[in-house]
């Protein structure tokens, strides 16, 4: 048997961590032979559900799950782990100005870096889930600057996954005859779903997706707005923000870090926008389509990009680099 694996979970008591937990436990994102030590971190008034939470993973009797902590410090959340998903982060309450909720995030993941930086394994891949999460990513990069910032990235999987299934419904196939859809951008409301380059397979032929549709008017316009509206729509269905979506896209997302991606497809992820060739301002996390091998990806360069493309991954790199620019006032201060 491996050794174990030690996986830190934050916000541990929310509602995307109760639908995440039992995944990682059972074997779906670091393989089914591989033990796991889980870390369950929240906030000190949280930890009664915790423990229940905990109970509950005992009581799932799962074999490669070796042991279970729940903690409210972050010296022994963070000591010598190998991932650490960060779904914790202040949610934005009603009247809030987006400037408070960074302000209130930069706090927290000026901690957590930190911690990171300071307790954690060296080679520990850290995803970022909490919102505003390409920009709290970046904060969190910052402050464990003895880790690589190749080994910090955020999650876009959930937008990601759900253009794929847009495009799947529309075609009358099932999602995973869809690949290589684009996310750019932040994993906000101006995030830019792009199918130029995604393919479906239409009865074993591989079809380019506008050719697939053939209803450009749709891929431009509903198709792009509700992918980037879509958390919205489902909190107000629900009264909740995605959980159920949100911790699948998470397990997606950590199992290609640890296993890579298909030959010939990529994926979409908040990563480090250093040297890319899409001219997209250095020093933010912006959402590129990847290509991942031996648990390090890679930006897939060189993709022909219209002007209707350029226009809206410009206009979500701008909202980036104003929040990443509020946010380093609040981390200097």
């Amino acid at each position: 048997m491996a050794e174990p694996i030690r996986v830190l979970v934050t916000g541990a008591a929310g509602q995307i961590a109760y639908s995440l937990l039992y995944s990682i436990a059972k074997g779906d994102v670091f393989g089914k032979d591989q033990p796991i030590i889980l870390i369950l971190l929240d906030i000190p008034p949280m930890l009664p559900v915790l423990d229940g939470v905990v109970m509950e993973l005992q009581d799932c009797a799962l074999p490669i799950l070796k042991e279970v902590i729940p903690t409210d410090k972050v010296e022994v959340a963070f000591k010598d782990i190998d991932a650490a998903i960060l779904v914790g982060s202040m949610p934005r309450k009603e009247g809030m100005e987006r400037k408070d909720l960074l302000k209130a995030n930069v706090a927290i993941f000026k901690t957590q870096g930190a911690a990171l930086d300071k307790y954690a394994k060296k080679t520990v891949k850290v995803l970022v889930v909490g919102n505003p999460a390409n920009t709290n990513c970046l904060i969190a990069s910052k402050s464990a600057p003895s880790i690589p910032k190749e080994n910090f990235s955020c999650l876009t999987r959930l937008d990601h996954n759900r253009a794929c299934s847009q495009v799947a419904m529309r075609c009358g196939v099932s999602s995973d005859q869809v690949k290589n859809v684009i996310i750019w951008g932040n994993h906000s409301s101006t995030q830019y779903p792009d199918v130029h380059h995604a393919k479906v397979n239409l009865q074993g032929a591989e079809t380019e997706a506008y050719q697939a549709i053939k209803d450009d008017a749709w891929l431009r316009g509903d198709f792009i707005s509700t992918v980037q509206q879509r958390g919205a729509a489902v909190i107000k269905a629900r009264k909740l923000s995605s959980a159920m979506s949100a911790a699948k896209a998470i397990c997606d997302h950590m199992r290609d870090i640890w296993f890579g991606t298909k030959e010939g497809e990529f994926v979409s992820m908040g990563v480090y926008a250093s040297g890319n060739s899409y001219n997209i301002p250095e020093d933010l996390i912006y959402s590129f389509p990847v290509q991942i091998k031996n648990k390090t990806w890679k930006v897939v360069d060189g993709l022909p990009i219209n002007d209707f493309s350029r226009a809206k991954m410009d206009a979500t790199a701008a909202e980036l680099v104003e929040e990443r620019d509020t946010a380093l006032d609040f981390l200097s201060q």
